[in-house]
């Protein structure tokens, strides 16, 4: 991890974002597998490293589906909003997500900062207006953008889809077929409008530059973006002609920018606002810019959002002129459950608060983090590797041994002979001064799951050291070296345990403090540093605390329980 613009000495600063939740409805588990754990487990691990980290997200809170479902729902948008960003967030911290801050694009700082940006860009001819036509109802009297209308899919003739996305073939029509008002179903005319564009098509030789020239981007993502760019880039329509979003700053009423404009300018609008908070700049634009641009900055997102941020978003930045653009996008796939695409409508999907309520949010971390490469690849949900996974490579590998250890260390307590180690204690030893650098180079490569398979393998090596040494039968010998050897595994064994305390924690940090606190060592998990894990922290006539089994199985019949209810009709 480089980052030019730091000065070696000084500790270094990286945000991370995650992409943004729409403000739309519950969080579900394809969200979470491509975007919020992979970010979280980074800035974890980065704040365990030393590094000033922070993780800033927001919900993406404007939008017609948005104005759609408040107006059907009888609220206010910003009543809609705020009911889903306050669930959202109650949602993410009960499965650990580690925010610094959750915002929303409708914040009073988010409206301001892009409105500056929109002016920046106009005034510098990246920004310009044409006429447009679109579909108006006369009836609601209002123009009717993208899911205001609705039709017949020109690719697969299915009924009642919306003119933006056909939901049956997941196609975009060109031209949605026997359209109607998705309010009154009554058929519109078409109108003419001025709408103001963005001109992304001027920046095809800047991007391709920063593209070519960014080693921390993924290769197979830069090669397709760079075809797009080839084929030609088209100026982005940023206008939309409803009352809920960031009104057009040169414009009259009924006119606000569209979603993509304004969302992305969250991340860098809500880290600056963090920064004020804890006093890091003040209202001064370049002490702020500067926060901002001598930040190593991640933007963790899904692979449907990729044309956004490797085009629009460092386009918008390279216009303006103010802000760096990123230095890694780690992409990821989507999530399948059960081999099926994930789908409200069908009922096909699994809702973060229906999970954690029913299983331990660890549970979900780790197996998560355990199938999902830092790749575009789909992978999948499947409820019995789930629940075979967590028993086997979790309970019975890593919390078999950290119980066995710990149970020793409190019955027959910690003490050592070092002079006295055989090959293999030496071996253990350096099993554990090598591990954090094992593990700490994948995950600052992205790949968080051969991270997590790294610690599956430690602890599965100490289980084999521990059942080779028999310290259990040892300890309780009328020989001297007998005891000696019993005394040196425990000694081992449990700074071993305090060692994936530490491993664990970006990973599964509920439990990882559980661990520590058994350990009865000072202070929480989480203000622990990364390299001790390498270190045996545990001292000799160190007292453990109370033990106790840190999981429970998870039985066939909660497995099955949880496939039934799939694809039910919810009344």
């Amino acid at each position: 991890m480089n980052n030019s613009s730091n000065n070696s000495n000084e500790r270094k600063r990286v945000i991370v974002t995650s992409a943004l939740p729409y403000a739309n409805g519950e969080i579900h588990l394809g969200h979470v597998a491509s975007t919020y754990l992979p970010a979280d487990i980074m800035t974890r691990y980065l704040r365990l490293k030393g590094y000033e980290a922070y993780h800033v997200c927001a919900s993406d809170d404007f939008g017609t589906p948005i104005l759609i479902k408040a107006e059907q729902e009888g609220k206010s948008p910003e009543e809609y909003v705020k009911h889903w960003h306050d669930r959202d967030e109650q949602d993410f911290r009960a499965f650990g997500i580690s925010f610094d801050i959750f915002h929303s694009t409708s914040s009073k700082e988010n409206v301001e900062f892009v409105q500056r940006f929109f002016l920046s860009l106009y005034s510098k001819g990246y920004i310009y207006e044409r006429e447009v036509v679109q579909y108006y109802c006369p009836y609601d009297k209002k123009f009717l953008p993208d899911r205001y209308v609705i039709g017949r899919c020109p690719y697969c003739n299915a009924d009642n889809q919306y003119s933006d996305s056909c939901e049956n073939c997941g196609r975009v029509p060109e031209q949605i077929l026997e359209p109607k008002c998705a309010i009154c179903k009554r058929e519109p005319v078409k109108r003419a409008s001025i709408h103001y564009f963005f001109r992304l098509s001027a920046f095809a030789d800047r991007l391709k530059e920063w593209l070519n020239t960014n080693g921390n981007l993924q290769q197979d993502v830069k090669n397709y973006v760079l075809r797009w760019i080839e084929q030609g880039l088209q100026d982005w329509d940023i206008t939309r002609d409803i009352t809920w979003g960031v009104r057009i700053p040169i414009d009259g009423e009924g006119k606000v920018l569209y979603g993509w404009f304004d969302n992305h300018l969250c991340y860098i609008s809500t880290a600056l606002l963090l920064a004020r908070m804890n006093g890091l700049v003040d209202d001064d634009n370049d002490n702020a810019r500067e926060f901002w641009n001598s930040s190593i900055i991640y933007h963790f997102i899904g692979k449907d959002i990729v044309y956004h941020h490797y085009l629009f978003l460092p386009a918008m930045r390279l216009g303006d002129g103010n802000y760096k653009l990123p230095d890694y996008i780690p992409t990821r796939g989507h999530l399948m459950l059960q081999g099926q695409k994930i789908s409200k409508s069908r009922n096909w999907y699994i809702s973060l608060r229906e999970f954690i309520n029913a299983f331990n949010p660890d549970y979900l971390r780790f197996y998560l983090a355990l199938i999902t490469p830092y790749s575009q690849e789909d992978l999948n949900f499947d409820w019995d590797e789930f629940a075979s996974r967590v028993n086997t490579e979790l309970i019975d590998n890593i919390g078999n041994f950290i119980n066995r250890a710990l149970n020793l260390a409190k019955r027959y307590g910690v003490s050592t002979i070092p002079t006295q180690y055989d090959d293999g204690d030496r071996e253990s030893i350096n099993a554990i001064k090598h591990i954090a650098q094992d593990v700490g180079s994948l995950i600052e490569r992205n790949e968080i799951d051969k991270g997590l398979r790294r610690i599956v393998a430690f602890a599965s090596y100490f289980n084999q050291y521990f059942q080779n040494k028999e310290p259990w039968a040892k300890v309780k010998s009328q020989s001297k070296d007998d005891k000696a050897s019993a005394h040196n595994c425990i000694y081992i064994s449990v700074n071993a345990v305090a060692s994936l305390a530490v491993l664990l924690e970006p990973y599964i940090p509920f439990s990882a403090e559980r661990i520590w606190e058994q350990l009865k060592m000072q202070g929480s998990i989480h203000e622990q540093r990364w390299d001790d894990a390498s270190r045996l922290m545990v001292r000799e006539g160190h007292i453990v605390g109370d033990v106790k089994p840190l999981f429970k199985k998870i039985s066939r019949e909660e497995i099955e329980a949880q496939k039934s209810r799939l694809g039910k009709h919810i009344a």
